[in-house]
């Protein structure tokens, strides 16, 4: 009596597995864009974060000192963009606040913030001033720490000067009770790119640590007018460099570009992150005109609609 036979085992055809690998493609198309989406809720939610420690910094310093730090500290104005002068900006002031108490010890403010007996301080990277967003680090010297985040000093495109009025600017000593807007109503800080190569730091109290709610296409590079950043919900395409024409020279001189400061911007989705005077951080999506109402510490301005 013989062995019956066993009966084949069938495997896939070609046809089988192309459509399996076809579903599996499919299934991770469709499930990358929420990771993603995941991934960058929880790096605006650490920018977010960053931010409310900078507003616990200058809460602490005003409780300490009567008023906020000076934006820049420098013995004349308007201040230029670039790495000669004093230039000591308002975060090398907070840097007591900020458990940085080692690096502020280290801080020679018998000299410039460009000095060579600064290098080593100015070289101090600090974690949380910097978005995880923010894709330029790699761009940014090693010998330069710099700063995702700046302080606002003024309602439209102007040089950094002592009569602007945001709450951060040269020789500032704004206190709560000259921001007669309410500090619920006004941005103390914001986010803004990095500058690359020419990015001055985040002692350096210029361009590099403070903005403006001034001219859409101007986030990014000082002379390289052109579109926001990508994700951005405030820079519409275009738009050029517009300065304070009763301070700035003409627009052919070379002193054009290092009077420029730029407004602030994200690589966020949907809008940047910015922290107001109450400490409260706020992702905006509104248009300049109010930007422009929330830079101004004693505007007027109704603006309940952010």
């Amino acid at each position: 009596m013989g062995i019956p036979a066993r009966p084949g085992r069938r495997g896939f055809t070609l046809m089988e597995l192309l459509v399996v690998i076809t579903v599996i493609v499919i299934l991770v198309c469709l499930l990358l864009p929420a990771v993603q989406a995941a991934r960058e809720a929880g790096r605006r939610s650490s920018c977010c974060n960053h931010l409310a420690q900078l507003g616990i910094a200058l809460h602490q310093y005003e409780i300490v000192h009567g008023v906020l730090p000076p934006g820049v500290v420098d013995a004349k104005g308007p201040i230029r963009s670039e790495p000669a002068g004093y230039h000591m900006g308002w975060l090398v002031q907070l840097l007591p606040y900020m458990e940085e108490r080692n690096a502020f010890r280290a801080v020679d403010f018998s000299a410039g913030v460009y000095h060579q007996r600064n290098a080593r301080v100015r070289a101090h990277r600090i974690a949380w001033l910097l978005c995880p967003s923010d894709q330029g680090l790699s761009a940014v010297p090693a010998t330069v720490a710099p700063s995702s985040y700046a302080g606002c000093h003024h309602d439209r495109e102007a040089p950094i000067d002592k009569d602007n009025n945001g709450v951060l600017f040269l020789n500032s000593r704004i206190g709560q009770h000259d921001v007669l807007d309410g500090t619920s109503h006004t941005i103390y800080a914001g986010e803004k790119p990095l500058d690359g190569a020419q990015e001055l730091g985040w002692m350096s109290g210029t361009r590099a640590t403070l903005r403006n709610a001034g001219t859409p296409g101007m986030a990014g590079v000082p002379g390289r007018p052109g579109p926001g950043l990508p994700g951005s919900g405030f820079w519409p395409n275009g738009g050029g460099i517009e300065l304070d024409q009763a301070k700035s020279p003409p627009a052919d001189t070379p002193l054009t570009e290092a009077l420029t400061v730029g407004t602030f911007g994200s690589s966020h989705p949907g809008g940047a992150n910015f922290l107001f005077g109450d400490g409260n951080v706020r992702l905006l999506s509104g248009g300049m005109l109010l930007l422009g109402n929330l830079a101004n510490r004693a505007d007027g301005s109704l603006t309940h609609d952010y």
